[in-house]
């Protein structure tokens, strides 16, 4: 689980409560279990305790003697945990049971009324901790009567052993309840996670094209998330529409000193400046491809692609392939096309268009002889599709790789050309989640791929 993960945190959350609220309540059981246990040796004290009080009597010689002991083979055996003392005034321990062997119970000197019973928990013998009860009586006697202390005490390691077993025999259970909570917690998570998973996923359709907006479902808590994405969705798109209408309006704008200029060339040609014409033909040709390309730069990075977006690359590579044909650089080339299927593309057709003409235009720029395009469905990338061209030019090392597509690179400078080319195929790509990369053409050459988003069917 991740450290920043919402279902990670939920988890640890539960974990840690459920292993509080286990905790204590093995504990508050083991104790109630225990108070119970001794509450329920103390009332069996205090029947002992009346009985050895019925029991008492003072013998003419004034010594105490017992109508009936205690009935308990436990009193009898030395140090069992069971124990009864009798104590006159002055003197403890002047009766006491056979288990104490020479030890005497030494009790708090209480002011206790008669007939009360106190309860104590009193060291004993060999390190025993006692639970002990005790009562005042008066027992009639000649001359007067007699105040007598009797005291009725049982080892607590009973007590320990009871509240061991019963924990003991509570674990299995505890067991159960943690595996339930935690089932139970699993389902409140997926659950309560639920809206923000569906989030997730109409968020990803809204990406790849298949939606446009986010469906107002699901838990009230989500509502306000979806609504505000929403608002962004509509403002992203109104920014991405005026920004297509500035860059038409900078197009239109420049149209006339462009056309301007090809005039004035002409009217240089026919005054007798062939080369002044030239130039001024050229620089208005450079302006024009400088402007159209960065128009299209401005277009892809004004905002996210259109959510319908889509474009068949077959058809779009035969289409440039046709006006390429009829250039001088491209009436050389022995272009050569693999396709295996039909295959669409979630682009805008003018972005695609632009993205493998700058391609197909680099490629016959370098080329000796043949170029070879190639587009499939990318074996490495699941629901992408994978453009390769590649040509049999002198290639381009690979320590210069990483900078091909930066703005304004010109490897080689006795070639024409403006270093835009590959910088506008990087920003289309990029815009749309693609890839672009390079590698050794098999025809000697410089091979050159792409990867784009599929387009998915609008049924």
């Amino acid at each position: 689980m991740k450290r920043r993960s919402l279902r990670a945190r939920l988890w640890l959350s539960a974990l840690i409560s459920i292993t509080l609220a286990l905790l204590i309540a093995w504990l508050g059981l083991a104790n109630l279990f225990e108070r119970h246990v001794e509450r329920h040796i103390g009332v069996e004290l205090e029947v002992r305790l009346n009985q050895l009080a019925a029991a008492v009597e003072i013998a003419p010689d004034g010594s105490i003697r017992l109508t009936q002991e205690p009935q308990s083979p436990a009193f009898a055996q030395p140090l069992s945990g069971h124990y009864w003392q009798i104590d006159r005034p002055g003197q403890p321990g002047v009766r006491r049971s056979r288990s104490l062997w020479d030890e005497v119970l030494i009790l708090p000197d209480d002011d206790l009324a008669p007939g009360l019973i106190h309860a104590h928990r009193l060291p004993g013998p060999a390190g025993q901790s006692l639970l002990v009860r005790e009562r005042r009586i008066r027992v009639s006697a000649d001359p007067e009567p007699v105040e007598l202390r009797l005291i009725l005490a049982q080892d607590r390691a009973e007590l320990l052993v009871a509240r061991a077993n019963f924990t003991a025999d509570m674990r299995p259970y505890l067991g159960l309840i943690a595996f339930l909570l935690t089932l139970a917690t699993l389902i409140q998570i997926q659950t309560g996670l639920a809206p923000l998973e569906a989030l997730r996923r109409e968020v990803g359709a809204i990406r790849v094209g298949r939606a446009s907006r986010l469906v107002a479902q699901g838990a009230d808590e989500v509502q306000p998330l979806v609504a505000e994405l929403n608002a962004l969705l509509e403002a992203r798109e109104r920014s991405v529409e005026r920004a297509r209408a500035w860059t038409a309006d900078l197009a239109h704008g420049l149209k006339t000193p462009l056309s301007v200029l090809a005039t004035d060339a002409e009217r240089l040609r026919r005054a007798g400046h062939p080369d002044l014409a030239e130039d001024l033909d050229q620089l208005a040709l450079t302006m024009r491809r400088r402007v159209e390309r960065e128009l299209i730069r401005a277009r892809v990075r004004s905002g996210h692609p259109p959510h319908a977006a889509r474009a068949e690359v077959v058809e779009n590579l035969a289409r440039l392939l046709h006006t390429l044909e009829r250039t001088p650089a491209g009436e050389r080339i022995d272009w050569h096309i693999t396709a295996t299927e039909r295959i669409t593309v979630a682009l805008m057709a003018d972005d695609l268009l632009e993205l493998l003409g700058n391609l197909l235009e680099n490629a016959a720029k370098w080329a000796r002889e043949r170029v070879e395009i190639q587009v499939s469905m990318s074996l490495e990338a699941a629901g992408q599709v994978e453009i390769r061209i590649a040509d049999d030019g002198p290639g381009v090392p690979p320590e210069h790789w990483p900078r091909l597509g930066e703005r304004g690179l010109r490897l080689d400078e006795r070639q024409a050309g403006t270093g835009l080319g590959l910088a506008i195929v990087r920003d289309v790509v990029e815009a749309y989640g693609g890839m672009l990369g390079f590698d050794h053409a098999g025809l000697g050459g410089l091979l050159v791929w792409v990867r784009l988003p599929e387009a998915h069917s609008l049924d």
